[in-house]
């Protein structure tokens, strides 16, 4: 399989502006013992000081994200839809307004992060959202309810292709995925956590007049604020700003990115750089890849209370029963990070995980046992989120050009939740308890999740092979020997 980046050529590329006198020649596999002698810097140990300080910030981050975006499902089962004198789908409607906010904004944010840093941006858009998401425990119709749910969404939009963005800024990219997929973790976790909190939180009935659902946004939500206040002080910005890093440090990271990555270059954003995205057929894959992954992933994370309920469990169970899918996912989402990772393989992956998923909604479609179907429950969340996690760290690690990545990422989620816009009108209350066009669709988005990765595998497994044979080095001509092509440069090998 073709997974060489061009740091498996015999030398560090000038492309990069890295002169081989600086580093010498290091070998792709082990590069800590070069680096090591040059810097004075352990670079295991460095790299393990990096994820100390940088994953579990932006992890907790984005488990709030998935906490305040999905806690919707476990409201609704405490009985949010008939205080709100909701029907049924005018619930799935606010459920849809939050992804409209989310997809028309997505980009925008990753402009503003590109523009100003993540040590502020990040922050803000946390606390944004954590008050929004409060004020959903207030409300007190269903129009407020649409426009809170808008709102959480267009707060929402930013973090998780700005944390990808960002995580590219620090990590050499055969260390990216994952990275990407640890802090994917999140969402799993953050499912089964939900469900242990709104379960207790439930108990809360009538507490200051307010019901159990009400007190689960308010309280998520100020849990939510209080960590984004202090968010501005545990976010770090880039190697070249950031504080806890020596100066020793801070030169090996940049040694290790120039030879590896683009993200020690000096690159101003230009529109320019936008349109190279959107007009780059790989990028548009890669969208889809998610795409076809967003419905099946948020209707489950947005559904499963109700779907569990459906088979004969009171809420309260129902709250409880999430808990063990998505335990069940996280482990397999670290499990796949690893082995992917390992074995340099990511479209493998992706498919074999995805078919997991298909085989769980295949038992939730043909099963008429409760313990069966709550088995399919099972399977599906154990397939959908190890092979979301793959799929979202494959630009951030393929897309060469830091502006071009930065769009790549929110084209991918922007694109990607279309599918959540969709999903969001297929669990209708008249559909339970066997949810036939639900679950069908999620089968479907599956199998086609499985040809879209296979496809785009093919498509980079052949253009590899073209850069090998030296078909595209023509692209060099004309251009002086520090000049990068990104991603477009006959030097770079695509992970697949």
């Amino acid at each position: 399989m073709a997974t060489a980046t061009y740091e498996e050529k015999d030398s560090v590329p000038p492309a990069l502006g890295q002169s081989e006198k600086t580093v010498g020649h290091l070998p792709a596999s082990d590069s800590d013992s070069g680096l090591d002698e040059f810097t004075g810097v352990n670079e295991k140990a460095l790299l393990r000081k990096l994820d100390r300080k940088l994953l579990p910030a932006v992890t907790v981050l984005y488990l709030l994200s998935f906490l305040d975006r999905s806690n919707v499902a476990n409201a609704r089962v405490e009985g949010m839809v008939n205080d709100l004198h909701m029907t049924g789908n005018e619930y799935l409607t606010g459920l849809t307004l939050y992804f409209i906010g989310y997809v028309l904004f997505e980009i925008p944010c990753n402009i503003v992060l590109k523009l100003t840093s993540p040590k502020i941006w990040l922050p803000t858009l946390t606390l944004v959202w954590g008050v929004v998401a409060t004020l959903i425990g207030v409300c007190s119709s269903m129009s407020g309810f649409f426009a809170v749910r808008f709102f959480l969404g267009v707060a929402e939009s930013g973090l998780f292709p700005g944390v990808v963005y960002y995580l590219s800024m620090w990590y050499r990219r055969e260390e990216r995925q994952y990275r990407i997929s640890l802090f994917f973790s999140a969402a799993s976790l953050a499912g089964a956590f939900g469900g242990i909190l709104a379960w207790g939180i439930a108990h809360m009935n009538g507490v200051g007049g307010y019901g159990g659902w009400r007190w689960i946004f308010i309280l998520e939500g100020l849990l939510t604020i209080i960590v984004s206040t202090s968010a501005y002080y545990f976010i770090a910005n880039y190697p070249a700003t950031a504080k806890f890093l020596s100066d020793d440090e801070r030169a090996t990271i940049h040694f290790r990115l120039k030879a590896n990555s683009d993200a020690t270059r000096n690159e101003a954003f230009t529109w320019a750089n936008v349109k190279q995205a959107f007009g780059d057929p790989k990028v548009w894959l890669y969208s889809l890849g998610f795409h076809t992954m967003s419905l099946p992933l948020y209707t489950l994370s947005l559904f499963l209370p109700t779907i569990i309920k459906e088979l004969g469990f009171t809420a309260a169970q129902a709250q409880l029963l999430t808990v063990p899918p998505y335990a069940v996912a996280t482990v397999l989402t670290v499990i796949v990070a690893v082995a992917s990772e390992k074995l340099k393989l990511r479209a493998a992956f992706i498919m074999s995980t995805s078919s997991l998923a298909a085989i769980g909604y295949i038992i939730l479609l043909s099963a008429k046992k409760p313990g069966v179907s709550y088995a399919g429950t099972v399977l599906a969340a154990a397939g959908i989120y190890p092979s979301t996690a793959v799929v979202l760290s494959w630009p951030a690690n393929n897309v060469s050009g830091q502006t071009k990545r930065a769009t790549a990422n929110a084209m991918q989620i922007s694109i990607g939740n279309l599918g959540a816009v969709l999903g969001t009108q297929l669990y209708r209350s008249t559909d339970g308890p066997r949810f036939f066009v639900g679950h069908g669709f999620a089968l479907g988005y599956l199998v086609a999740n499985i040809i879209v990765v296979g496809t785009t595998w093919f498509i980079l497994k052949k253009e590899n092979k073209s850069r090998d044979r030296g078909e595209r080095d023509g692209r060099l001509a004309g251009t002086s020997g520090d000049e990068w092509l990104g991603d477009e440069d006959p030097r770079w090998r695509f992970q697949t």
